[in-house]
C-alpha cells in the first residue's frame, strides 16, 4: 500500500484463472469462512462465468483520499483528476480537528462544483457522527458514508442531520443486506461485488434495497477492479459516481494495463494478466489456499436459503 489503508500496509489475495477469465479471491485478514465464501463465489462467478452485458462503456468515479495531512490530501485530488472525492475520517489516533482540515483540503483542492463525501467506515457514536457533520456540513458534502456501525445508529443519524447517509458495512458485512432500508438506515447503499458473493448477485441486492447505489471497491488489483467496473457498467442507474479509482493506492499490479481513472472515468474493460507482473508481486500461496477452500467449504454448508439471500 501507498499509504496505510483500514489499518493495512500490505494487501494480499489470491487470483484464480478459468474458462471465462481471472478472478480475485481477496477478503480482508479479520474476515472468517463464512464471510469469505461470498468472497470465494465471486471470485468462481468472474472465472467460470463471467459477467452481464454492459449498458454503459465508462464509470465515473471518485479519487479516494486517505487519512493523510491536508497538503498530501490536496495534492491526491488534484493528481486524481475526478470532479468527486472520498475522504476518509476519524483514523484512530487522530481528532476532529484533523478531519476538519483535511476535508477543509479536500473542498478548496476540488474546488466549488466538485463533490466531496466523506467515510469513517462506522467509527462514530451517533452524537459524534451528528457534531461532525455539523461542524463539516459548510463543506457541501455530498453524503457521510457508515458513521456508525448499527443500523440503528445509522437511523439515528439519518434522523438528526441534513447530510444524506449511506451505508457500507451495514451492507457488505450483513445476514440480510436488504434489513438497511426497512430500517430507515440510508438514503443511498454502497454495493461491492466481492462480498456479495458476485456480480449478479450485487445486482440482485441493489435492485431489492430500491436506493440509490454506489459502487465501491475493496481496495483490489485491476483482476478484482474489473468485477466492480462491470457492475457498475450493468446497473440500470448510476446516479453517483463510483470508488473504483483505488488502484493508485497500490504500488504495483498484476497486469501492464491497469484500471487507472482518466478523466473521472473508468473504461468498461477487463484487463488481461501478465505473469511477469504476477512473479514480481508473488506471494506465499499456501494460506491463501486454504482460506479458499475453508471458504468453499462454508459456502457447501450454508443453508440454501441463505446463500439465495446473500448471494454467497
Amino acid at each position: 500500500m501507498r499509504t496505510r489503508f483500514r489499518g493495512l500496509d500490505v494487501r494480499e489475495g489470491l487470483l484464480v484463472r478459468g474458462p471465462a477469465g481471472w478472478g480475485e479471491f481477496s477478503p480482508f485478514p479479520e474476515y472468517g469462512p463464512s464471510e469469505c465464501a461470498r468472497w470465494w463465489a465471486s471470485c468462481r462467478e468472474a472465472a467460470d462465468e463471467g459477467w452481464p452485458a454492459p449498458v454503459r462503456d465508462r464509470v465515473p468515479v471518485n479519487v479516494t483520499v486517505p487519512a493523510v495531512d491536508p497538503e498530501r490530501a490536496a495534492r491526491i485530488v488534484a493528481e486524481g483528476g475526478c470532479s468527486t472525492a472520498k475522504v476518509k475520517v476519524a483514523e484512530a489516533g487522530q481528532g476532529p480537528a484533523d478531519d476538519i482540515a483535511r476535508v477543509e483540503a479536500v473542498r478548496s483542492a476540488i474546488g466549488p462544483r466538485g463533490r466531496v463525501r466523506i467515510d469513517a467506515n462506522g467509527a462514530w457514536s451517533p452524537d459524534t457522527a451528528v457534531r461532525m457533520l455539523a461542524a463539516l456540513e459548510r463543506f457541501d458534502l455530498e453524503y457521510v458514508e457508515q458513521p456508525c456501525a448499527t443500523l440503528e445508529e445509522l437511523a439515528q443519524v439519518r434522523r438528526r442531520t441534513a447530510v444524506p447517509v449511506a451505508a457500507d458495512e451495514s451492507i457488505r458485512r450483513a445476514e440480510d443486506p436488504l434489513r438497511v432500508r426497512a430500517a430507515g438506515a440510508a438514503d443511498i447503499v454502497v454495493v461491492k461485488v466481492q462480498p456479495l458473493g458476485g456480480v449478479r448477485a450485487a445486482l440482485e441486492v441493489a435492485e431489492a434495497c430500491g436506493l440509490p447505489v454506489v459502487v465501491s471497491s475493496a481496495v483490489e488489483t485491476s483482476v478484482g477492479l474489473a468485477a466492480g467496473v462491470a457492475l457498475a457498467a450493468a446497473l440500470p442507474a448510476l446516479p453517483y459516481a463510483c470508488g473504483l479509482a483505488t488502484m493508485h493506492l497500490l504500488e504495483d499490479d498484476v497486469t501492464a494495463a491497469p484500471l487507472l481513472a482518466r478523466g473521472g472515468t473508468v473504461a468498461v474493460r477487463r484487463p488481461g494478466v501478465d505473469a511477469d507482473r504476477i512473479a514480481a508481486v508473488e506471494a506465499d500461496a499456501a494460506p491463501w489456499l486454504e482460506r479458499a477452500e475453508a471458504a468453499r467449504r462454508a459456502g457447501r454448508a450454508a443453508p440454501e436459503a441463505d446463500r439465495g439471500a446473500s448471494g454467497g
